[in-house]
């Protein structure tokens, strides 16, 4: 693009915008409400993600221990779990912090749940395992079970392999949601370049005739369509990031156990993400209309 021409270029998108205003405008809606679903489709795949991980993070192996074995054979199974590679975090729960923890689950004293379970501590000492990767957790599982003195190991099998998928499940429909609004917002672009093309076929084909070159003539039309883009994208961005920034603050107490993600500078990239969209999808747009319906 040469320097002298660029207020040409302007100039020329400027007038297309403006003579076929009424379709402009109608496109730099629809492209808004595109990039709007997109990037309400991005926070929410950025928040099921978010839960996703946590409840991932979550999931841990409990390993139950013989009964019969002393403090010294239960200090050697910690220390053998600790030194397997796919391993985090060792942790051990006495019998009898167990049946705290069991106690505060069904809000009763201990006392009383001891009594209801006929008078004495039924459970068993263990190891809670965390693994470097969640995924790694049911091959982990096997492995801890074939230790000595490791009476059983439970992680929730099943449901554990129900949330990897369900994990997998949310990625893949963000990846189809993604491709689905980015191509309506290309073919909304690539059909108001086609409507300017034609509008201007004949003076189009004078410039041909006098010598304009290629890029000459193909310049204003890919500035309309990133104006375009960038246009619908700006205000689909100010509508999110507003919107999220009070969801978030008036909703945050109420589901304050669900981690969302509270990070403003999220907005930001977000933000910024969707105006480098908005102006791809105009640079998309233009040049299957222009190497369509030009000869140029």
């Amino acid at each position: 693009m040469s320097l002298r021409n660029v207020g040409y270029y302007f100039g020329e998108a400027a007038r297309s915008l403006y003579r076929n205003r009424l379709l402009s405008l109608a496109t730099a809606s629809t492209v808004a409400a595109c990039v709007l679903i997109l990037g309400v489709a991005v926070l929410m795949i950025v928040n099921a993600e978010q839960v996703m991980s946590n409840l991932e993070s979550d999931v841990e192996i409990v390993a139950f221990l013989e009964k019969d074995l002393s403090h010294q054979q239960e200090t050697e199974i910690g220390k053998e779990l600790s030194y397997i590679p796919e391993v985090k975090e060792v942790r051990y729960v006495s019998r009898d912090e167990a049946m705290k923890q069991l106690a505060k689950k069904f809000g009763k004293k201990e006392s009383e749940l001891i009594q209801t379970l006929g008078g004495e501590n039924p459970l068993r000492n263990s190891y809670r395992i965390k693994a470097n990767d969640p995924h790694q957790v049911p091959s982990l599982a096997r492995k801890i079970q074939g230790i000595p003195g490791i009476y059983r190991v439970r992680y929730g099998q099943g449901v554990v392999e129900k949330l990897f998928a369900a994990t997998r499940w949310v990625r893949n429909l963000s990846l189809v949601v993604t491709v689905l609004l980015a191509g309506a917002g290309v073919f909304l672009i690539a059909t108001t370049i086609r409507l300017s093309v034609y509008s201007r076929r004949k003076e189009i084909y004078l410039m041909q005739l006098v010598g304009a070159t290629r890029w000459f003539i193909r310049w204003p039309f890919f500035i309309e369509g990133i104006i375009l883009g960038i246009a619908g994208s700006a205000v689909a961005a100010l509508v999110l990031s507003v919107g999220y920034y009070y969801l978030v603050n008036s909703l945050g107490l109420a589901v304050s156990f669900i981690p969302l993600v509270r990070d403003t500078s999220l907005l930001w990239k977000l933000g910024g993400g969707l105006l480098a969209t908005g102006a791809a999808l105009g640079i998309i747009g233009t040049y299957i209309s222009v190497n369509r319906y030009m000869n140029i």
